[in-house]
């Protein structure tokens, strides 16, 4: 018997979904850091000549330009083992809730029950409790008392892929698999537009008067979640902090007429977060500091903050793509997208960049 609700949570989601092909999933970073293609789409260009190298982005922009990179640092956040009874289990860390506690997604044959015992090559965990899609782990020693749990996976971990890269992760991802810039430990997935900076670039971008400021976001094992609904209103809950020297930075900008740039979706995400925090409190444009946002941004979104975006192409039927969309105009990124499929760029995490211009406001 079909179920009406789903299909029209189906037919919703058709908007966002196009086809790619499989060999266009970029499975190996490009040979150097800065070495991949920049598509630019916006008013200002015309999509038949608009691909680059991604190092022609400092022509791209204008002195007095503002980057805004997100500075979160991936952690080795999966481990693999098995339970009591021998099934295998792969776990991904969402985030840690303490010394001891971890909140993670579990993958195995069979749904582990609470008080199971998971054993990995870095210790044993008992099963707490679930939350929705979620578990909370406790990281026990050899004598079943708690321990560190962030030691346990940074230690033991392996660097999260994502899971249209289908091979292990090797000792080189750990360090491709990062941005130049990363400093705070606490994604289990990287800001991916900003792989694509190497050092070199970050210099170049300076000689030519385009300044940076940073933030960070921390990225979420819910970030692969597939959307649940057409009617969704929200998303996983994200950790980020936005300093009062930013906040001012990008109020600076903006009010001298640049434009600010967020590289990546999670720097977006971050930015409009702290902009309506500002408009609910302060009405400044940002609100500076540490918060949680479940923001979902979808077409319809009335942006405050970025003018430009830097993003990887996403996946189909996603939340990215919606908000990428709804930054750019979906027309006009289905169109890119079509684009970048006809000229076999690469997608997804270790693929291509987009330069995206804001569409104008409705």
């Amino acid at each position: 018997m079909s179920d009406p609700l789903r299909e029209e949570t189906l037919h919703a989601l058709d908007a966002y979904d196009f086809h790619l092909p499989p060999a266009l999933i970029a499975q190996q970073p490009p040979l150097k850091r800065d070495g991949g293609q920049l598509l630019a789409v916006g008013e200002a260009h015309n999509m038949g000549d608009a691909i680059y190298p991604f190092t022609a982005l400092p022509t791209l922009l204008t002195a007095g330009d503002l980057l805004v990179f997100n500075t979160s640092k991936v952690v080795p956040a999966r481990l693999f083992g098995q339970k009591q009874s021998g099934g295998k289990i792969e776990i991904l860390l969402e985030r840690i809730l303490g010394t001891s506690d971890c909140l993670v997604q579990i993958r195995a044959s069979k749904t582990p029950a609470i008080g199971t015992l998971l054993h990995t090559a870095g210790g044993d965990f008992i099963v707490e409790q679930r939350q929705d899609t979620f578990y909370q782990l406790r990281a026990i020693g050899k004598n079943g008392r708690a321990v560190s749990v962030r030691r346990r996976f940074l230690q033991h971990g392996e660097i999260p892929l994502p899971p249209y890269i289908r091979r292990a992760a090797t000792t080189a991802d750990s360090r491709r698999y990062q941005t130049v810039y990363a400093r705070e430990s606490g994604s289990v997935a990287a800001p991916t537009a900003g792989l694509h900076f190497s050092k070199p670039l970050l210099r170049a971008l300076a000689a030519r008067g385009i300044a940076r400021c940073q933030l960070h976001l921390h990225v979420a094992a819910g970030t692969f979640m597939p959307l649940r609904s057409s009617t969704q209103t929200t998303l996983h809950s994200e950790q980020y902090t936005i300093s009062a020297a930013t906040a001012e930075q990008i109020r600076r900008t903006k009010q001298q007429g640049g434009r600010v740039i967020a590289v990546g979706t999670t720097s977006l995400r971050a930015l409009e977060a702290a902009a309506n925090r500002a408009a609910h409190s302060n009405g400044q444009l940002l609100a500076s500091g540490s918060a949680e946002t479940d923001l979902f941004i979808r077409p319809g979104y009335p942006f405050r903050v970025a003018d430009m975006l830097i993003t990887n192409f996403h996946l189909p039927r996603s939340t990215l793509f919606m908000l990428v969309c709804a930054f750019g105009g979906s027309q006009r990124l289905q169109a890119a997208y079509q684009h970048a499929i006809a000229k076999q760029m690469r997608f997804y995490s270790y693929g291509d960049a987009m330069l995206l211009t804001a569409a104008p406001a409705p």
